[in-house]
């Protein structure tokens, strides 16, 4: 399965960012630039192992010439924060892919609520400089344990960020401890709420703002949820609008795979529905939406074909 074209970085600093999170910072080798990107973006690491992991770039396009990035050394890791953390040194080369976004700022929002948990606050963090550097409105809610667990500390004592930041500390006063279900029971009009962390963090958001319009609420998963479902079902025909022809796909087979094997080739990374390399235009309304890098509104014209199926025996695809 082919990947897209990847790019050189060199790794010029890595920086202890808590007991368990490195912050890497990636230059073009011969300091040319690399290529420009919206506040949200990720970038797939290509890194020793073969391992292959998305990872949100930690600041805002603000003309530095290089990305960074924050990787927590997980306890469970199937090997690419371990890579990264135990094989990868300053000077080292990496290739990685250009960047994306299926994490935006919404444009239209009149406010733009940031909730971190943890590592989750890399997006947020470049989205929050952004917003500053415009004068926008918005507020940035950090979650963490400990101020010892605080990752980019430095990066929040800007003073730009100051009065828009609210810090929520497990470990710290508990009368500067934010109520999710208090902030979030009343959502002021034009509000978009953006939210990414830790699995059991991102549930708790959601939970409390269950009775938010569905085109407000933005959440960047690491990873797919635990109760996300299996990946097959039942088979189903592809319709390729543009080629006009028919492709089938088992009911153990991916659309992408399907697609695979009769020559037509979908570039793909993660393959759990979360990167959004994938995704095509189609019918989205005829799509079970088995991903969680689209919107509402987008799942009604596009569809993640790592992951998505067919509701009934047809999906129409614009390919």
């Amino acid at each position: 399965m082919s990947l897209e074209r990847t790019l050189t970085v060199r790794v010029e600093r890595i920086s202890r960012q808590t007991p368990e999170i490195l912050a890497f910072e990636l230059a073009h080798p011969w300091g040319r630039p690399l290529p420009s990107y919206e506040a949200g973006a990720h970038i797939d690491v290509h890194m020793p192992g073969g391992f292959s992991r998305q990872y949100s770039l930690a600041r805002a396009p603000c003309g530095a010439n290089s990305y960074v990035i924050g990787v927590k050394r997980e306890l469970d890791s199937r090997g690419g924060s371990a890579s990264m953390h135990e094989r990868v040194r300053e000077g080292d080369l990496l290739a990685i892919s250009a960047p994306r976004n299926t994490f935006p700022l919404r444009e239209e929002a009149a406010h733009h609520l940031l909730m971190a948990g943890g590592i989750g606050m890399t997006p947020l963090l470049a989205m929050a400089q952004a917003l500053a550097a415009r004068g926008a409105s918005f507020t940035l809610c950090v979650f963490a344990r400990s101020e010892e667990h605080l990752a980019f500390a430095g990066a929040l004592r800007d003073p730009a960020l100051a009065p828009h930041l609210r810090l929520h500390l497990d470990q710290g006063d508990a009368s500067q401890r934010i109520d999710l279900r208090a902030l979030l029971a009343r959502p002021a009009p034009g509000t978009h709420l953006y939210v990414c962390g830790p699995g059991g963090f991102m549930q708790a958001v959601r939970d409390a703002a269950a009775h938010w319009p569905e085109d407000a609420l933005h959440a960047e998963y690491f990873a797919a949820p635990t109760d996300a479902g299996t990946p097959t079902g039942l088979p189903f025909t592809l319709k390729l609008a543009r080629r006009g022809i028919s492709v089938p796909v088992a009911a153990d087979q991916t659309a992408v795979d399907a697609l695979h094997e009769v020559g037509i080739d979908i570039p793909v990374s993660c393959q759990q529905g979360l990167c959004g390399t994938c995704v095509v235009e189609g019918d989205g309304a005829g799509a079970e939406h088995r991903d969680f890098c689209l919107t509402g509104s987008e799942r009604r014209h596009k569809v993640a074909l790592c992951c998505s199926r067919a509701k009934g025996q047809e999906l129409e695809l614009q390919l």
